[in-house]
């Protein structure tokens, strides 16, 4: 998983990348999704269908995909789709896999900077002159650098305060305990009322919403291991209350628990 605020190396390994203008006819048969699979509307709607579960999105509306989530899509005639979609695989300096902290879908509407980037890199992709592969990946960790900015701390600005970046390593090291936001702040040496408005203000989420990613996203990574039933899951992320998780999980990722855990006989 990454971890915000870490000063790691990651390296995108990009299959795909395109600005797809759907015409009328346009859909997507169900298929599993390979890797990381991230679409960006800028104009029309559509209605995906993922792991049977129905989405209705529009302009502004961003989609991220993580592997073997099955996908389905198709567009409205007379609201016809345009949107940029691209595939990848994120590791980092080890060759290990890493999980981003991405919502399922997320309403970030349209945004010149990241439109002009989604642009840059399709044009890249495109053209493919010499040492365009670094070029492409350097466009895709922008983009993702952008996307955690408006979706997980939804902020324009990096978390530079040097008490809040304490505060989300001790939750990322903590999140499976009770934790509350008194002892938080007694551990940066502030008013818990000035410690959570700092909080809120720095990552754009209250310290009881960033407990609850944090403690999601690892639970999230458990269940896809496959060697832990969803109520072993919720009682190690911190969770008394299974159906509490199971309603909390639903709500940050956008997809029930059991969807994670992988199907018997699939390849790992």
């Amino acid at each position: 998983m990454i971890i915000l605020g870490e000063d790691e190396i990651f390296i995108p390994d990009i299959q795909y990348v395109v600005f797809r203008e759907c015409h009328a006819d346009w859909r997507l048969n169900p298929h599993p999704v390979a890797n990381y699979d991230i679409t960006y509307i800028i104009k029309g709607r559509a209605r995906y269908t993922i792991d049977r579960c129905p989405y209705e999105l529009s302009s502004g509306a961003l989609l991220c995909l993580s592997d073997r989530l099955d996908k389905a899509a198709l567009t409205y005639p007379d609201q016809l789709m345009h949107c940029f979609s691209v595939n990848f695989m994120l590791k980092n300096s080890l060759g290990q896999q890493v999980a981003l902290p991405l919502p399922l879908i997320s309403t970030i509407g349209l945004k010149d900077d990241l439109i002009r980037l989604f642009n840059e890199l399709v044009s890249a992709n495109r053209e493919r002159h010499p040492g365009y592969g670094i070029k492409c990946r350097g466009i895709l960790l922008l983009i993702l650098h952008r996307l955690l900015e408006l979706t997980v701390y939804s902020s324009t600005r990096a978390c530079e305060d040097y008490r809040v970046q304490k505060t989300m390593r001790y939750i990322g090291l903590h999140y499976a305990e009770q934790l509350q936001v008194k002892k938080l702040a007694l551990i940066t040496g502030l008013n818990p009322s000035y410690f959570g408005f700092l909080f809120k203000r720095v990552t754009g989420l209250t310290v009881k919403r960033y407990i609850a990613r944090t403690r999601v996203q690892n639970a999230k990574d458990l269940l896809q291991s496959g060697s832990l039933k969803v109520q072993d899951v919720a009682d190690a992320c911190g969770y008394c209350d299974v159906f509490h998780f199971y309603k909390q999980f639903k709500t940050i990722m956008g997809i029930p628990p059991s969807h994670c855990i992988p199907k018997k006989g699939a390849d790992t």
